[in-house]
């Protein structure tokens, strides 16, 4: 249990059962770490909220990996929280997770781009509109396929998203315009990683630089994809490089949430 926070609705969604992990096959339709429901166009979509003990904060919303709202992603939510931030984790896949590539693979093939835009787009304003929330922009962070969307959220959003920040971000189709963003951006990156190699993330940082303006603050690491996992699916967690990003993280949202 991460101290410093209050999860939004029933407290036994903090006493996660961990046993599961290691499963391979999806394990659960309904995801037990749902605990609110916000409209998007598509309909209601559902997340995992937690608030600061203060009971305010900036938002920030926090996108999950190709394996779903699993308890890494609630945990990281968790930190955020303990950290100061609102911070709302959208279940892309309606209840859905896994803990195997292939099945992982599969669901994120079948999630469209543009259904995870609008729920999230929906994220944004169910935080700008939350009355814990202090700040008048929302900061995205996400990992692997979440780290893509970020980037899709802040091109589509605009001046909504004050900070974003992709961990290794992989989308499974062309990234869209960047002409519209305009938040400052910071991203982490494997240097051995083979799903967002270097030369990759090198041309991506000059697309976005070339078509908004903004100019990314990429770092590499001595690691591979999904450094900052500490459930180690694909055995590349690296404890250390993965705190060095996530104190690099806190520090840029800081500055730049208001």
């Amino acid at each position: 249990m991460v101290a410093g926070f209050v999860p939004f609705g029933a407290g036994s969604i903090i006493e996660r059962d961990r046993s599961s992990h290691g499963l391979m096959r999806v394990v659960s339709d309904t995801n037990p770490h749902q605990n609110v429901t916000f409209p998007s166009t598509s309909g209601t979509a559902h997340g995992y909220l937690a608030v600061p003990e203060s009971g305010s904060g900036p938002g920030l919303i926090v996108i999950q990996e190709w394996w779903g709202l699993t308890d890494h992603i609630a945990d990281v939510t968790n930190r955020f929280a303990a950290e100061g931030f609102v911070a709302l984790a959208p279940d892309l896949y309606g209840g859905k997770t896994t803990h195997d590539a292939d099945e992982a693979g599969k669901l994120m093939g079948e999630l469209p781009v543009d259904q995870a835009a609008t729920d999230l787009v929906g994220a944004v304003d169910f935080l700008l509109a939350h009355d814990a929330v202090t700040s008048s922009t929302v900061g995205a962070v996400g990992f692997c396929m979440g780290g893509g969307f970020v980037l899709v959220l802040a091109a589509q959003q605009g001046d909504r998203i004050g900070a974003a920040v992709p961990f290794y971000g992989v989308l499974k189709e062309e990234f869209p315009s960047f002409a519209n963003l305009t938040a400052p951006l910071q991203g982490h990156f494997g240097e051995t990683d083979q799903m967002a190699d270097p030369a990759s993330v090198a041309a991506l940082a000059e697309r976005i630089e070339s078509e908004s303006g903004v100019t990314p603050q990429f770092f590499t690491y001595p690691a591979g994809h999904a450094f900052f996992n500490d459930e180690n699916h694909m055995g590349t967690y690296d404890k250390a490089q993965g705190e060095i990003a996530w104190n690099r993280t806190l520090e840029f949202l800081r500055a730049n949430l208001r």
